[in-house]
């Protein structure tokens, strides 16, 4: 499973950097529609995760896992007519971004489904390090190719995620805890279901992740903008693929301290660390930058491996749909910052004051979490208990 995670995010991060390229360069769509097509692409691709969930759910997780990569590889082959025609390159970018959406939540229940609680912290993070390293020797892999041969590109990926498919079909089947009828008042921790309080314990996670990936995403969507011109396109992609790796080398080691933080410590450690970094990169310069980006990968391993432990422990639904509703979360942070972060940067730069928006994004980090943190105390969802924390 892990090297599959490797060569799926190898395969798709060898393509979908270079799509806004690709669709407005080749294709010759303009840029407010290649922004609007990513835009709709990527709230698939996190929101299609309760739709994945729900599969999982009627027809197993190795199941959905095969009908996701299918859809893939259809999509991934459709690119290669689509190289001539926009209508069908963009169909073809939907059908590998509903791929996305069914694949990832069955893949993460399908490593922890079964696994005592004390193995999910390292299944998840060496699941996170496997996609990383994908992610970080994807792009600069495909770069020969992707304006130079891009229909042989697209052939071999697609080529890549039917054999991979092929290697899902030998997985074993889940073997799941068995479940208690008599104990469907109980969540997976033991605690009994209370109605609203409950249901409250179950929405924190999902509320600390939109704003955990609607702060994250200022930094995948901008930098780029902003450091560009400042710096260089070398450096700016040797920062990419550094981060890449550090997410690779430095969050198994990791997963066992971040466990055993209490939710509340790690908030406060994630959103502290994101808003140093993003103050950092306000400070311009080669060493602003590099050094605010190491910040917000200690945030991002942080809050958002905390974030999908505390789902599945406050939950007593199935893991896929946990991490179906997590997938969402993450789907409404990406959109909400998209939206704010196009029209805060566009304010910044007419005002020839781009440094004053990571200052902006850094008051966000700071001031989100404590208005949700005094929310969560007024609605007594942050008391910890000896077996409970917030």
């Amino acid at each position: 499973m892990l090297a599959c995670s490797f060569l799926i995010t190898l395969g798709s991060f060898a393509v979908l950097p270079y799509m806004s390229v690709l669709l407005h360069q080749r294709l010759g769509l303009g840029l407010g529609t290649v922004g609007a097509v990513l835009a709709v692409a990527s709230l698939v691709q996190f929101s299609g995760g309760v739709v994945g969930a729900a599969l999982a759910r009627r027809i197993g997780l190795r199941a959905t896992m095969l009908v996701a990569l299918a859809v893939r590889t259809a999509g991934f082959a459709a690119f290669v007519p689509g190289l001539g025609s926009p209508a069908v390159a963009v169909g073809a970018l939907f059908l590998v971004s509903c791929g996305a959406a069914l694949y990832l939540p069955a893949n993460k229940a399908y490593l922890v489904e079964g696994a005592k609680e004390s193995e999910r912290p390292k299944l998840l993070s060496a699941s996170g390090s496997a996609f990383n390293a994908g992610i970080a020797l994807g792009p600069p892999a495909a770069a020969p190719f992707v304006l130079t041969s891009p229909g042989v590109l697209f052939a071999g990926v697609a080529a890549l995620f039917a054999a991979v498919g092929l290697g899902h079909a030998l997985l074993p089947p889940v073997t799941g805890p068995a479940v208690d009828p008599a104990a469907e008042g109980t969540s997976r921790t033991g605690r009994e279901h209370t109605g609203r309080g409950h249901t409250g314990r179950e929405a924190l996670p999902f509320v600390v992740t939109v704003l955990s990936v609607y702060v994250f995403m200022f930094f995948q969507h901008y930098l780029a903008l902003y450091a560009v011109p400042r710096t260089s396109a070398s450096f700016y992609g040797a920062v990419l693929m550094g981060y890449a790796c550090l997410l690779v080398v430095a969050q198994p080691p990791l997963s066992e301290w971040i466990a055993g933080l209490a939710y509340r410590t790690a908030i406060r450690v994630g959103f502290g660390a994101m808003a140093a970094g993003m103050a950092l990169i306000a400070a311009g310069g080669h060493p602003g930058i590099g050094a605010g980006a190491v910040l917000l990968c200690l945030g991002e391993i942080v809050l958002f491996l905390k974030n999908d432990l505390e789902a599945l422990a406050r939950s007593s639904a199935p893991p896929a749909t946990v991490f179906g509703r997590q997938r969402l979360a993450a789907g409404i942070g990406a959109f909400a910052s998209g939206v704010a972060g196009g029209q805060l940067y566009g304010v910044a730069e007419d005002m020839d004051l781009v440094p004053g928006f990571w200052l902006a994004v850094s008051l966000q980090s700071l001031v989100l979490p404590v208005l949700l943190m005094r929310v969560a105390r007024r609605r007594g969802l942050s008391r910890e208990t000896p077996d409970e924390r917030l």
